[in-house]
């Protein structure tokens, strides 16, 4: 564990350094690329004003902050109230410890599943993805991966109370929550047919843990209805305006399709088949490789909302990252070749993905 958690914390210590570097050569600031743009500045202003903020575009799209889930910008409050801090750096400091609580995560989960050495490279292995600088940010990515692999965790040892908290705390933090949650029922359930009702506390336990773990996004999505007076569906309207939704792919697909209209474009259409190719064989190996049943169901419902939702396609890589055990076959395979290979892998993918994320958070669009 501390192999995993020290290694991380190298990953993420070069990831910045390179962000500040890149960052004062072109005029920067990291420290606002970090804390106050894009999503962030939504969280911030949540946390400072409350929610019934709003911005309406001149093409008539209505942005509310009713779209942001609360469990960071109460986080943030509460820094801010505790501490000298400011909600953006507050947003800052509960990212950082949620990357190391995530790490630490998904180390146990993949150590529980195939050992310690494979649970190392999988924690290095998130931290190195190539949209991995989010993890630094003041994003909910963080702090989400973080109560999704200890639920998971709390599953896989049977501690559904915990299990089913933490879900409830996820379903609070991003609308992918329900992922959690579909995990914690899927285990249950598979529990009760391999075991039957079992002894009246295990029983009461599993119920438990199922009647909490949707209970955070289910509260706040009917509570936004209750808000904006358009009842269970309220949420969606909010979500409509951000010109979001779930279409089963369709808009993902056309804008894929679109790509390949001209020659440059068609590149980055190609690159972006190949990768989706490459996110469906990899969930076919963790399934081959008969992983857990909450693993595979979490990480399968995180990929089809993400790969489903209708807008803000640049943003599928950052939606996709809390999809931590598609990274497990990898792990096992650096696991299972020598240490210093794996480190020499491991170290310049470190290198390509900080160069990407000083890139990518220096350019145009939001990740």
């Amino acid at each position: 564990m501390a192999a995993a958690l020290l290694g991380y914390a190298a990953v993420r210590a070069l990831g910045l350094v390179v962000l500040a570097v890149w960052s004062a050569a072109r005029g920067t600031s990291p420290h606002t690329l970090l804390s106050a743009r894009w999503d962030s500045l939504w969280y911030e202003r949540v946390a400072r004003l409350g929610y019934g903020f709003e911005v309406r575009l001149p093409n008539g799209d209505v942005h509310s902050n009713l779209a942001f889930f609360p469990l960071l910008p109460w986080l943030e409050r509460s820094g801010r109230a505790l501490s000298p801090l400011s909600y953006a750096d507050a947003g800052l400091l509960v990212s950082a410890l949620a990357s190391l609580a995530a790490a630490w995560g998904i180390f146990k989960v993949t150590d529980l599943v195939y050992g310690s050495r494979a649970g190392v490279c999988a924690v290095l292995l998130w931290g190195v993805l190539p949209v991995g600088i989010v993890q630094s940010m003041a994003y909910s990515e963080s702090l989400f991966t973080a109560l999704a692999a200890w639920s998971l965790y709390a599953v896989l040892t049977g501690r559904w109370i915990t299990a089913g908290t933490l879900a409830l705390l996820s379903g609070l933090t991003r609308p992918v929550g329900m992922a959690v949650a579909a995990a914690v029922w899927a285990a249950a359930v598979a529990s009760f047919a391999r075991d039957g009702r079992g002894s009246g506390a295990a029983l009461v336990h599993r119920v438990l843990g199922m009647v909490l773990a949707p209970l955070g996004a289910f509260g706040y999505v009917l509570w936004v209805g209750h808000r904006t007076g358009e009842g269970p569906l309220g949420y969606l309207d909010v979500q409509a305006g951000w010109r979001n939704g779930f279409d089963g792919g369709y808009a993902f697909a056309r804008f894929v399709g679109a790509k390949f209209d001209a020659p440059l474009p068609a590149l980055a259409g190609a690159g972006i088949v190949v990768g989706v190719a490459l996110l469906l064989w990899l969930y076919a190996v963790c399934a081959r490789q008969r992983q857990p049943l909450p693993l595979l169901v979490y990480a399968g419902v995180v990929v089809a909302l993400a790969l489903c939702a209708s807008s803000y396609f640049g943003s599928k890589p950052r939606l996709l990252m809390p999809a931590f055990p598609l990274l497990l076959p990898l792990a096992l395979s650096l696991a299972r070749i020598r240490p210093r290979r794996s480190a020499t892998i491991l170290g310049g993918v470190a290198v390509a993905s900080a160069l990407y994320g000083a890139f990518w958070l220096n350019g145009s669009g939001p990740p």
